[in-house]
């Protein structure tokens, strides 16, 4: 195995505190996704206090578009009325000696006071039709606007429907189906272009994963079968009474080396499977897995002299049963072999919100907070580790535990234990 396992606690906390050691996986559940709040970012639209999607900037878009050019035509139109009625003639009356008396009870004796108030009163009467009109153009104009928002919002779904399919498919295709394909009808637009690429993406990356699944399965019985034959002929030969203590040894020396490279093999292989996607999720408990880790790794522990503790509560998740034993067996066994006489391990599950949770604590040496980020590497152990004993695995315990998380679309989190040894904190979700 690899270094051993540390404890859960938030990423990008200080060495000695809290901290996920390795990286996200690249593509998480979608239901955390939804829980997640939007903090507005930079651009012209960072105001809003919603996520500006596509559809709601094309609407914003075309709504401001109608807005700016009713506007314009609404100042058009009221600069070619006022035009309009300044050119029509102001009557012309001749008051003959004759006195006039207007409607405010104003009495016209001359010629000159007849024609000053009749340009008033046609100013007065021209303000009052321009501002009648300007105010039926406004409400026209608003109701309009909202028409036309509307009406763009309507407008931007139906023409980004085919994206909405597109991303629909893609969010199947990395959850759980490389199979499923867009197939888009319609006409050969851009978006078509988009979707026909995508699938010929999808079908090169689905001809690339089943030669990966091929090879691994090839790979299986090819190097299997010659360490196989090794082991049996090794076992043969010691089983020899006749055979001197000299040849005795080499062969125990050389059954240790064989065995040594059985589990590397095993673990490669494990390792190449387990770091796709699960296509096929199940619903899985997570206490039974636990016990049948705990089961296995019992007969080490107790030669080893380190206490095995267990606190097993129901917590059902989604995934592989086969893998999720592994991983928890992984674990245990390395927090069994990097511990010390005396020491203890602790398992226990848990549910939690959106899946389940499967902790492993240990006792054992202190592990430096810097080294928590290259335990889950291959072939990585902390510094000081003994490199040269083979009872501690081969260097691929945690990097196989963090591939099968990842395939489960779960998290791992590591932190120090004070005063000693390491927890690790696995998440997976929920079926």
């Amino acid at each position: 195995m690899t270094t051993p396992p540390p404890a859960g606690g938030p990423s990008g906390a200080p060495a000695g505190g809290p901290r996920a050691v390795p990286p996200k996986p690249l593509h998480p559940p979608h239901a955390a996704r939804s829980n997640q709040t939007y903090v507005p970012g930079d651009g012209v639209l960072a105001w809003l206090p919603f996520r500006p999607t596509i559809r709601m900037r094309l609407t914003l878009l075309y709504g401001g578009v109608f807005l700016m050019a009713g506007v314009v035509l609404l100042l058009v139109m009221y600069f070619f009325v006022q035009q309009a009625l300044q050119q029509v003639g102001q009557p012309h009356l001749v008051l003959n000696g004759i006195p006039v008396r207007t409607d405010d009870n104003q009495v016209i004796t001359s010629q000159s006071a007849l024609d000053q108030w009749l340009a008033t009163q046609r100013a007065f009467q021209t303000g009052q039709a321009l501002n009648t009109l300007l105010r039926k153009l406004l409400t026209v104009l608003v109701c309009l606007a909202v028409i036309a928002f509307a009406a763009g919002y309507a407008m931007a779904g139906r023409v980004l429907r085919p994206l909405g399919r597109i991303t629909r498919t893609a969010r199947d295709v990395a959850s759980s189906d490389l199979h499923r394909r867009i197939e888009l009808d319609g006409p050969d637009d851009e978006l078509k272009e988009l979707a026909d690429t995508f699938d010929d993406m999808l079908d090169r990356l689905d001809r690339s994963f089943d030669s990966q699944r091929r090879f691994v399965a090839n790979a299986s019985h090819e190097l299997r079968t010659p360490l196989a034959i090794n082991r049996t002929l090794l076992e043969v030969q010691l089983s020899d009474p006749a055979a001197s203590p000299d040849l005795q040894q080499l062969g125990k020396t050389l059954l240790a080396t064989n065995e040594r490279s059985e589990q590397l093999v095993e673990g490669l292989l494990l390792l190449a499977r387990s770091e796709n996607e699960l296509t096929d999720r199940r619903p899985v408990e997570l206490s039974e897995v636990a016990t049948r880790a705990l089961e296995q790794t019992r007969a080490e522990a107790d030669k080893r002299e380190v206490e095995l503790r267990s606190k097993l509560d129901p917590a059902v998740v989604g995934g592989n049963g086969v893998l999720l034993e592994r991983l928890a067996l992984n674990l245990l066994q390395n927090a069994v072999r990097y511990n010390t006489a005396g020491g203890w391990v602790e398992l226990a599950t848990a549910e939690v919100p959106g899946g389940g949770e499967l902790v492993v604590s240990n006792t054992g040496p202190v592990v430096p907070g810097y080294e928590l980020e290259h335990i889950f590497e291959p072939f990585r152990r902390v510094k000081g580790a003994d490199r040269t004993r083979s009872d501690k695995g081969v260097g691929l315990g945690l990097s196989i535990v963090r591939s099968v998380v990842r395939a489960h679309g779960g998290t791992i989190e590591a932190t120090p234990r004070a005063g000693g040894g390491l927890t690790m904190r696995v998440r997976i979700p929920s079926p």
